[in-house]
């Protein structure tokens, strides 16, 4: 894949005297324009210390990363959060067939990004969806991407991955359907996701009691009552456009190519990788987990204890220790190369 380059409109992050270094507020706060869309985007750190951007998961946005910015920055990264389309304060827009709301496009969302406002590769550290979007950036663009942290990988072809898969140095073309069987495919799952009554469905769970239970389901631990991550969920959940994001991002990820699956992007990863779980993860249980070291042995693997499907929120010091380990080597080599290119 390839972007091509284009002038970018944003507004850049105020100055501020003391930006908040933690809370779904952190950081300093800006609006990239790219494609027509307007992504919400917040740093924070020094800006000449190596890059690190943090990507959400579903239905969150970059303030989901409450309790991870201000370690990260506070151990010599400048730290970025960006909320994907359709997510968080972003744009929400509707289904478009040649724009698909899926990780190939967020993935092109973040090259952009990268591209355009952090104007150097990064670390790309991503929770759920925002780990397969990682992921995806890292295979598609890998100029723009130093290594890449899922936390967890979610994709449910992990599940259904053949040994066949497992056993193949290299991703594996699924079998190509007749093209009346694709144009049907899509018609029958565009059919189904129009007739979904979102509009009416996602305004009542997202001013329900209900909503809180779907949060609690992510965690491990109690978490209802706590007002700031229930602030983070429910905004994008209230907005009016949030019920076409959400068919649309439905249809885009129903309708994706083998290629853009996680296991043909792991097999193609040439990058650092890092996988980190809940060991009580029951969204994403840590069977997906093996699944992944299956198609790719040399990944490793970090489990949290007591830590169900955001791990980086439940268990943050864990999760922040377990990932400054890890990137100790890459910010020493990225520190020796910046004092080698001022000489």
């Amino acid at each position: 894949m390839s972007e091509r380059s284009q002038p970018a409109r944003q507004n850049h992050p105020q100055p501020a005297s003391a930006p908040p270094t933690a809370g779904p507020d952190w950081g300093t706060h800006g609006t990239w324009w790219w494609r027509g869309h307007g992504c919400h985007w917040r740093v924070l750190g020094e800006r000449h210390h190596p890059p690190l951007l943090l990507l959400h998961g579903f239905a969150a946005g970059s303030g989901h990363w409450r309790r991870n910015a201000g370690p990260l920055a506070a151990a010599g990264w400048c730290v970025y959060g960006l909320d994907l389309i359709g997510f968080g304060a972003s744009s929400q827009p509707a289904h478009r067939r040649h724009c698909g709301l899926d990780n190939r496009f967020w993935a092109r969302q973040v090259q952009g990004f990268l591209a355009q406002v952090v104007q150097a590769p990064a670390v790309v550290v991503g929770h759920s969806l925002g780990g397969l979007v990682a992921l995806s950036c890292s295979v598609f663009f890998p100029d723009w991407v130093r290594a890449v942290v899922a936390a967890p990988l979610p994709d449910p072809a992990l599940l259904m991955a053949s040994p066949r898969d497992e056993r193949a140095p290299w991703p594996l073309a699924a079998p190509r359907r007749r093209p009346w069987r694709r144009r049907l495919q899509r018609a029958v799952v565009v059919l189904l996701c129009r007739l979904l009554p979102l509009e009416l469905v996602v305004p009542l769970l997202a001013h329900s009691p209900l909503l809180d239970l779907g949060i609690q389901s992510a965690y491990q631990g109690p978490v209802i009552g706590d007002q700031e991550l229930h602030r983070v969920i429910a905004r994008p959940a209230r907005r009016a456009t949030a019920p076409r994001a959400l068919r649309a991002m439905s249809i885009a990820m129903a309708l994706r190519p083998y290629g853009g699956t996680a296991p043909a992007l792991l097999k193609r990863l040439r990058l650092p990788l890092l996988l980190i779980w809940g060991r009580q993860d029951r969204l994403v249980p840590l069977e997906v987990a093996q699944q992944c070291l299956r198609l790719r042995a040399d990944l490793p693997l970090v489990v949290l204890e007591q830590a169900g499907h955001c791990p980086h929120d439940e268990v943050a010091e864990g999760f922040n220790t377990a990932l400054l380990e890890w990137l100790r080597p890459l910010n020493r080599h990225v520190a020796l190369d910046a004092r080698t290119n001022q000489t």
